[in-house]
């Protein structure tokens, strides 16, 4: 006998699971980065294994294992090959930053004298100091810690492998589910803000991941073409700090040029400092090709977000969650700002099906764009 519920107790069903799913964010919160995090690399990857199933006419499950499978070997044989180098150029980056370190500190130690002002920097110096003995010696009562955060980042580097590959596997059947969670008679409009956002994810993170790669490639052949030691290591940081606007790219260049204060060039046979000036000179041409022509051909636009706005959103986030939040941070506000439109022109009763155009980001769409999903399509012929 199937009896339908009450509306007052669907009301109080739908509370309680909204507390349950609240108190799940609050009690379980560190389970939920790696989901996200295999949610993301699963996303990506999924037009690799939707090129397959259309291309080589091949089942779903068939082009999940071969991409998931090939994924991994290069994830195993990619470092394995270019670790040893990486590894030698960051020991001497490294040293470079300490050697760094104590130099600032020396300085640091002197009161400094300006405009018949003193002003006592010994507590940076301190500060410093700190860092650099955390840096080479750590503390044996450290070695636990050190061994359970070791072991506890593998446990959920084992899950995020795990969950990748259930999201490429299920991720059809989850979205159909979440979508038939919505009433009949909004699915067409859920399906087409799921089309919406989808759009901005894809353009955005995709654009960000291609201008991390290039910035990072051409940093790196930069460097190396100057003759900086651990032009691969400082490439590598450059490319990373293009997720934080003006701000990653100026700590990139500043160790980079620190770097070649030090050591200055392996063949240019001018003085540290010149080599430095000249450090600064090519950064400053290749930054600005990449704000000026490579980010916006890139990017697009894709989000259509005010420039200062994305800029304190990466900078908070990557304060508070790190490289992870300062990636998704965009494309998260993105999303909300067309969710919260389509909610505000619905109280204002400017989205009834029987309109003819819906209005997202001050662009106007056809109410003919929205598409079935195929499962729904499929029902409706049967």
């Amino acid at each position: 006998m199937n009896r339908s519920w009450s509306l007052s107790f669907r009301y109080l069903m739908g509370l309680l699971l909204l507390a349950a799913f609240v108190a799940f964010l609050f009690y379980a919160g560190e389970a939920l980065k790696p989901i996200v995090i295999s949610g993301f690399i699963a996303y990506l990857v999924n037009p690799a294994v939707m090129l397959l199933t259309r291309s080589a006419k091949l089942k779903r499950r068939t082009a999940v294992n071969l991409i998931y499978f090939t994924s991994i070997a290069l994830l195993i044989a990619i470092p394995a090959t270019i670790m040893p180098l990486f590894y030698n150029e960051l020991k001497g980056v490294a040293q470079d930053v300490l050697s760094l370190t104590e130099r600032a500190q020396l300085v640091l130690a002197q009161p400094v004298v300006f405009g018949g002002m003193i002003f006592d920097l010994r507590q940076l110096s301190t500060g410093l100091d700190h860092f650099r003995s955390a840096f080479t010696a750590p503390v044996p009562a450290d070695a636990f810690q050190l061994i359970e955060s070791t072991s506890r980042g593998l446990i959920w580097f084992l899950v995020i492998i795990v969950l990748v590959y259930l999201f490429m596997s299920e991720w059809q059947k989850i979205r159909n589910w979440l979508l038939e969670l919505a009433p009949d008679a909004y699915r067409e409009e859920i399906n087409f803000l799921y089309a919406r956002i989808r759009g901005v994810w894809m353009a955005y993170l995709r654009g960000q991941l291609l201008l991390m790669l290039i910035v990072g490639v051409v940093f790196t052949l930069a460097w190396s073409i100057i003759g900086i030691p651990g032009a691969l290591v400082l490439g590598v940081v450059a490319g990373m700090f293009t997720l934080v606007p003006d701000v990653g790219p100026a700590l990139a260049v500043a160790l980079a040029m620190g770097v070649t204060l030090l050591e200055g060039s392996k063949w240019i046979p001018l003085a540290n400092e010149w080599v430095t000036l000249i450090v600064f000179v090519v950064y400053l041409v290749l930054i600005n090709i990449k704000n000026l022509w490579l980010r916006p051909f890139i990017m697009g636009r894709s989000v259509n977000m005010n420039e200062g706005l994305i800029f304190i959103a990466i900078l908070t986030a990557t304060v508070l969650s790190g490289i992870l939040g300062a990636l998704l941070v965009v494309p998260v506000l993105a999303s909300g700002i067309i969710i919260v439109s389509y909610l505000i022109q619905k109280v204002l009763g400017k989205t009834q099906l029987a309109d003819q155009t819906f209005t997202f980001q001050g662009k106007s769409v056809e109410k003919r764009a929205f598409k079935k999903p195929r499962h729904l399509k499929k029902n409706n012929r049967n």
